[in-house]
């Protein structure tokens, strides 16, 4: 590649001193690499002009073009960030340190060098020292490898983030590097690339959307796929090569039928073909539950007008020639998207009897589709920034808002996918203003996106004028109205997750933080509390809660207790790992000690390669669903399956007798005696048997009486559920003890 090429892609209103100042920066990048190579042979500093030409094609300003071709010079050269804002100024520099700082992390190789898919110093990295004392076992090490380098990636897409909300031009600038990385990851390993390809998919694509991105976002997404699934790739990509030029005869027949239509009614347009993208088509299939054939909507025009009044004319054309599909029409430009795009959406029936989509835009729509935040880049000399464009950047930063409450890694990027990456829901306040909120969200979600105070005050909710439930799911176009206390805070009971309250990840942060400010003593008599109700409605006696607060990497019981009271810890956590080690009489064990009798051989594991061979469950190390695990070739007895990480299994030298095993569907269910304490009234049976009905439990003996001698008339449910696992039993012990005058709600011996 070489720097005359980006020379010819730069924004035409470049001066001849920002190119000046584009040809310095490539001048050094070059000499800085000089001796360095990608994992293709190729020198590095194509990957370096390839991230600048992206930027390029983005229009944005010269710094953020000289920032993309000296991004990696701190962090892989001798180059130091002082010599960068001497030459190049203060800007570039914070922006070139902007995304060292993504890879300030520890290595990940037991070698001395592991080149990333750029070639580079990888991201998610663990020192060899790191495991010094560990067994030597193979298997041993790669499995503190694989957690170790899950928990890097997540602190580094968490620094990604936090480095965004600081500069958005940071984000444009790693959305560049890692489109160019997809494009040549070809040449890395298997394994590797179908890693960082997942990681496109999960959030580098969802973030280029968010930003309106859609040509970086559709490229990343096709790229991303032809790695996580080779085979669907190939198989769609074959069925359109097959059908392209009959595909392009139809559009072309269609853009004339339509300009024709148009013109009549004398609307002048620029009408194309609009590319239907393998991901897309793809992700239509796995939704709809269709083969490729049936996927008839894979042809699609977009239609660029003069003005707004032009696109709602061009649509009641289309739409008095060609009878419009029901509920397939999106007016995003009378109600922008939250990334700001607009356009008019519409599919109709064509005269062939196939459907046909149709977006119409004028042309400034268009470019801000393609471009996104970008689109708002208008480079000239000396002139401030737009008002939409100071609206984009606030829009983008107050995503991240919520990302100073959120310290654990994993949790942030679990987050970020319910909170930025969802699809959304825009809802109303009385005054009419318009929020967008995560699709799911509840009316707490909403009155913390509203303001703190509020949410922490919420008490109630009206949606449409009508009292609500708090665990009500909010739609787009409702109008929601909150009804605050004077002062109070929030509920420990919304952090629950199995009653539905809060469902962002944003709401749940200043929830935490409200109640990580209350006095130390509450929280620890709060969380007691909680984890003594907690054992009292499983069934638990006599467990240690000093192991468990070290199992859990707490200094000492009050700690443990303290993060409960705050909800920093979820109890469904601890009720797991206590069920885990707890032995019990009748056998109805949750996560722990499944014997061979319990398992159905056929249906619950799969030995790969080897169908049909009896497999019976080691009692070593008691392996359950949801665990990894590997199986073991025994003389006779078929194939035993152990946890990957069991010592006899690391201990093992012949190897060659491990062979590849997988869960499979798992249909065990486990009975489990409940007893339910309410205070008698009518309909109480009918409502705990449709609230079981409703989370597709089936229960089996019940029993019910009245205690007479009481005056309160206190009535007793003896049932028996047969539930999957402890997350499901917590799941309905806590909706049963939130119906009205239900006491408690917990686990008994049977008999």
């Amino acid at each position: 590649m070489r720097i005359d090429k980006l020379l010819d892609v730069l924004p035409e209103n470049y001066t001849q001193s920002d190119r000046d100042f584009v040809m310095r920066a490539y001048n050094m990048a070059e000499q800085a690499h000089r001796e360095q190579s990608r994992a293709s042979g190729e020198p590095y500093v194509n990957h370096c002009l390839a991230v600048a030409m992206i930027l390029a094609e983005l229009r944005v300003p010269p710094e953020v073009i000289v920032a993309g071709l000296l991004h990696d010079t701190v962090e892989d050269t001798p180059v130091t960030l002082g010599e960068i804002r001497s030459d190049f100024g203060e800007d570039v520099a914070k922006l070139v340190d902007g995304v060292t700082k993504l890879t300030h992390l520890p290595r990940v190789s037991r070698g001395d060098q592991h080149p990333d898919e750029t070639g580079h110093r990888t991201e998610d990295s663990i020192s060899p020292d790191d495991h010094r004392d560990e067994s030597d076992d193979d298997e041993r090490v790669n499995q503190l490898l694989r957690s170790r380098r899950y928990d890097l990636v997540s602190e580094t897409l968490r620094k990604t983030f936090i480095a965004m909300g600081e500069d958005v031009r940071v984000v444009l600038i790693k959305l560049a590097d890692r489109l160019h990385n997809m494009r040549t990851l070809g040449h890395m390993p298997e394994q590797k690339r179908k890693r960082i390809a997942q990681q496109t998919l999960d959030i580098f694509a969802p973030l280029a959307n968010r930003l309106g991105i859609w040509q970086m976002k559709w490229e990343l997404e096709d790229l991303a796929f032809r790695y996580v699934n080779p085979d669907k790739y190939k198989e769609i990509a074959t069925h359109l090569a097959e059908r392209r030029m009959d595909r392009e005869r139809e559009v072309n027949d269609i853009i004339d039928d339509l300009v024709a239509k148009l013109s009549h009614a004398g609307i002048q347009a620029e009408i194309s073909g609009r590319p239907k993208h393998i991901y897309s088509i793809y992700r239509k299939m796995a939704r709809k539950g269709v083969a490729f054939d049936q996927v008839h909507d894979i042809r699609g025009v977009r239609v660029i007008v003069d003005d707004i009044p032009g696109c709602y004319s061009t649509l009641g054309v289309i739409h008095t020639h060609w009878r419009p599909i029901p509920g397939q029409f999106d007016d995003y430009i009378a109600v922008p998207k939250d990334n700001f795009y607009q356009s008019l959406h519409t599919a109709v029936l064509y005269d062939d009897g196939k459907q046909l989509e149709v977006q119409i835009r004028t042309p400034e729509m268009d470019q801000n589709a393609e471009l996104g935040i970008a689109a708002h880049w208008r480079y000239k000399e000396g002139a401030p920034r737009d008002e939409a464009f100071e609206k984009k950047i606030l829009w983008f930063r107050s995503l991240m808002e919520w990302k100073q409450d959120v310290e654990d890694a994993s949790e942030f990027v679990d987050s970020l996918k319910t909170d930025v990456f969802e699809d959304r829901v825009y809802v109303f306040t009385p005054k009419g203003d318009i929020y967008d909120l995560p699709v799911g969200s509840t009316p707490i979600d909403f009155a913390y996106h509203v303001h703190t105070d509020i949410g922490h005050r919420c008490r109630g909710a009206k949606v449409n004028g009508k009292l609500v439930s708090l665990d009500t799911t909010l739609h787009t176009g409702e109008q929601v109205e909150i009804l605050t206390a004077k002062r109070g805070g929030p509920s420990r009971d919304w952090l629950n997750p199995n009653l539905g309250l809060v469902r962002t990840q944003r709401a749940k942060a200043k929830i935490r933080h409200w109640f990580k400010k209350q006095a130390q003593e509450k929280n620890i008599a709060q969380g007691r509390d909680l984890l003594e109700r907690e054992l009292r409605r499983l069934g638990l006696k006599d467990v240690n809660l000093e192991q468990i607060a070290h199992r859990f990497d707490y200094r000492n019981l009050d700690d443990l207790l303290t993060s409960i009271g705050c909800g920093d810890i979820p109890m469904v956590r601890i009720a797991n790992h206590l069920m885990q080690s707890e032995e019990d009489e009748e056998g109805l064990l949750f996560g722990s000690r499944l014997t061979t009798d319990t398992v159905s051989q056929s249906d619950e594991i799969t030995v790969v390669g080897l169908k049909g061979l009896l497999t019976t469950i080691a009692k070593c190390c008691n392996p359950v669903p949801g665990d990894d695990i590997i199986g073991y070739i025994t003389r006779g007895r078929g194939a035993t399956v152990h946890r990957q990480d069991c010592p006899n299994i690391l201990r093992l030298r012949e190897k060659e007798r491990l062979v590849r095993v997988a869960w499979g569907e798992q249909k065990r269910v486990y009975p489990v005696a409940v007893r339910v304490k309410a205070y008698d009234r009518d309909g109480l049976a009918r409502d705990v048997s449709n609230l079981v009905a409703n989370e597709n439990i089936n229960m089996g003996l019940v029993q019910a009486g009245i205690n007479q001698e009481s005056k309160m008339n206190m009535a007793v449910l003896d049932l028996v559920l047969e539930v999957k696992d402890i997350d499901q039993l917590t799941r309905v012990l806590t909706r049963i003890e939130a119906l009205p005058n239900v006491m408690e709600a917990h686990r008994i011996k049977p008999g």
